[in-house]
């Protein structure tokens, strides 16, 4: 088991398998759109050696995640691999939806088990502003076809960002009034484009949750995953509501993660630059001893929480580059 200085117990990693997207987020790339050579980024063999000594560390969660991890070619492959690794008991998928309909059936029949799927807006015309792409109908039936291939409960990660988006907060509620859905409001958080990024912009969780509050009761709902978002369960409704507050208050001490990024860093905190260099470790030829070592003295100088409150800073990396 992984344990940090802080009690903190790490059993999930996301790992980027790409930095290539299919859209182009403001909030997420910065503008610049050049891409890591493939001979740079992991291969899905050091990729799965990985998640197999990390299910030998207490690892019990594992997210894929880009970029756009459904561009990486030979994701299925990737997939039924990991999902045969003994000790990996949750195994999904962050992805924008755009190419989800189409490849649900072999991702399923590969052993995805969840999936998390980014969507900010309800209307067409801002969907398009947001991404860069007119893909809105596509995102729609990839939630469709999750539902009918029984991915359940489907996350849907919407980002609140005022003066775009946060005239919708009660449409997206309503989508858990209906369906079984996790509908996630995050909070609007320094990465992206450059003129994206405001503290202004920022809608703290707990308005957004008296606005939904106002029309919707909320029953406290237990978050079996034990990360950082605060879930309900909405009155009357077969979804539930969660609240990711990384900007308005200090959720690290139920952080239960760390990352590997698309390049093959470790990355203990989303919110800090500090990064880990394992692609070296496993093309220096290093042992699975050694890289256990590595891993667990990774873990422990995890940091305790983010910079102060008031003093978070626009990160030097995209989303796109970290993984999100």
């Amino acid at each position: 088991m992984l344990i940090d200085e802080f009690n903190r117990v790490i059993n999930y990693i996301r790992i980027s398998i790409t930095d290539r997207c299919n859209l182009k987020c403001k909030y997420c790339s910065d503008g610049d759109f050049g891409y890591i050579p493939h001979g740079e980024m992991l291969s899905y063999e050091e990729i799965i050696r990985f998640v197999r000594i990390c299910a030998d560390l207490g690892i019990k969660k594992v997210r894929l995640t880009g970029g756009e991890p459904l561009t990486r070619k030979g994701i299925v492959f990737l997939i039924g691999e990991i999902s045969k690794i003994k000790g990996i008991e949750d195994l999904s998928v962050t992805t924008n939806g755009v190419f989800l309909a189409e490849r649900m059936q072999e991702l399923k029949e590969a052993g995805l088990k969840r999936v998390n799927i980014s969507l900010d807006t309800m209307k067409r015309d801002r969907f398009a502003y947001i991404t860069g792409v007119d893909a809105f109908k596509d995102v729609i039936r990839g939630i469709e076809k999750a539902m009918e291939f029984g991915l359940s409960p489907i996350k849907i990660n919407t980002v609140i960002i005022k003066g775009f988006n946060d005239d919708e907060i009660l449409d997206f509620a309503r989508m858990a009034t209906i369906y079984d859905h996790h509908i996630r409001f995050i909070e609007h958080m320094p990465f992206g484009d450059s003129d994206m990024w405001d503290s202004t912009k920022v809608i703290p969780s707990r308005e957004i949750e008296e606005k939904i509050r106002g029309v919707y009761e909320l029953e406290p709902s237990e978050n079996h995953e034990k990360g950082p978002a605060r879930m309900y369960r909405i009155k009357g409704g077969p979804g539930k509501i969660g609240f990711i507050s990384p900007v308005s208050s200090h959720i690290c001490s139920e952080c239960n993660r760390i990352r590997l990024t698309s390049i093959g860093m470790i990355r203990p905190c989303l919110f800090s630059d500090t990064e880990y260099n394992l692609k070296a470790l496993l093309r220096e030829g290093k042992t699975d001893e050694e890289v256990k070592s590595f891993i667990r003295g990774i873990v422990k100088v995890k940091p305790e929480k983010k910079k102060e409150m008031g003093q978070i800073k626009k990160c030097q990396k995209s989303m796109r580059q970290i993984g999100g």
